[in-house]
């Protein structure tokens, strides 16, 4: 391993289906991807599933790997952005996965974002009825959020993820020295992911983010290590008790994102990254929360300080608050015509509530600088 960073591997276990799989978390490790695959029972028949600009540079290095470890990959190659997560490209995905012969063994491999994440699983989960699924996140933000847990969608233009699936992925291999080819406005969308599970958790992780915030802006291979590992750990015990979001465990993970995907539709998913909208979401909800009297407002200042240092949005300038209460009634987590909202506690705590009114999501959006 390079970096001076140790390989951590983690297990995601599913009591209720018996059902495990290990994250392999590291530091110049795409190169092990064939010999972890080589143990998993597929068939040597595959299909990698990657956008235009990770394929140029990691190309190479995964047919390698695979090549070393005897299997034959089939390429599907879309471009990059929120905008490829369709239903047409899902069924070019089963096209090619017909044209390359792919069985019931044959793996789809995700190389890539969340956006090739999501697709590649949703086309795996319907594929066969079913096919395995392999995840190589290359982005902070899928690294330690959407490459785990099984939840794979395709988006609706009302709507993100809301035609999808729970398809558990074979494991998931994180090489976090591809983070080093990331813009850093990719980063920073990824930092919010981080920053929420320290907000919804674990108050010591949040302490930690705050001090080492310099060493993650420049991508320190241990602090990087030390910080995915925590965040796969949280979300591997949330699925292993909520797999399918049913018991309102697994809710406390879209802190944030209640708000936030309402941003990315009102924008048309171009506007924002995924993580950005996010962190605008966080902060709305946060303020939500402080009006009720359930959260001090110091820690909503810690909040905005610690985005504000990784560059992520805390204004909604520009953006109507309307469009954003247009969209609010589509999100998932909507029972009975009540939005439900997860609300900050406290630093580490939260709450899930369906009693926010639409004059106080109104009023924290006007506060939050969304237009009239």
């Amino acid at each position: 391993m390079g970096g001076g960073a140790a390989m951590v591997r983690l297990e995601v276990n599913i009591p209720g289906r018996s059902l495990s799989y290990p994250i392999h978390i590291g530091w110049d490790s795409l190169g092990e991807l064939g010999q972890v695959m080589s143990g998993m029972g597929v068939s040597r028949r595959i299909l990698v599933v990657s956008d235009t600009a990770v394929l140029s540079l990691y190309r190479a290095a995964v047919e390698r790997s695979l090549a070393a470890s005897g299997f034959d990959p089939g390429w599907a190659v879309f471009p990059p952005g929120e905008e490829t997560k369709t239903l047409a490209s899902a069924s070019r995905l089963w096209d090619l996965a017909l044209e390359n012969r792919l069985d019931r063994k044959s793996a789809v491999l995700a190389l890539g974002g969340g956006v090739v994440g999501d697709l590649a699983g949703f086309a795996a989960a319907a594929f066969m009825r079913g096919v395995p699924f392999v995840q190589v996140p290359t982005t902070l933000l899928a690294q330690v959020d959407s490459s785990v847990g099984g939840k794979v969608a395709v988006d609706h233009p009302l709507g993100k993820n809301l035609i999808g699936a729970f398809h558990q992925p074979l494991f998931v291999l994180a090489d976090l020295s591809t983070l080093r080819t990331l813009p850093p406005r990719e980063v920073g969308a990824g930092m919010a992911e981080v920053i929420k599970y320290g907000l919804i958790a674990d108050a010591g992780f949040f302490s930690f983010l705050e001090t080492r915030a310099g060493d993650l802006r420049a991508l320190e291979p241990e602090a990087l290590v030390h910080v995915v590992a925590a965040c796969c750990r949280l979300k591997a015990e949330v699925v292993a008790a909520d797999e399918r979001d049913t018991a309102d465990v697994r809710a406390i993970l879209n802190c944030g994102h209640t708000i936030g995907h309402a941003v990315e539709a009102a924008t048309s998913y171009g506007a924002f990254r995924h993580g950005e909208a996010v962190a605008l979401g966080m902060i709305v909800e946060g303020r939500i929360a402080v009006a009720d009297g359930l959260w001090d407002r110091s820690g909503l200042d810690r909040l905005q300080a610690l985005l504000e240092s990784f560059n992520l949005p805390v204004s909604g300038k520009g953006i109507p608050a309307d469009r954003i209460l247009a969209h609010l009634p589509y999100d998932k987590k909507a029972v009975g015509g009540k939005t439900r909202f997860v609300l900050p506690a406290g630093i580490g705590s939260v709450k899930l509530s369906g009693d926010v009114t639409p004059e106080q999501i109104a009023a924290a959006l006007r506060a939050t600088g969304f237009e009239e």
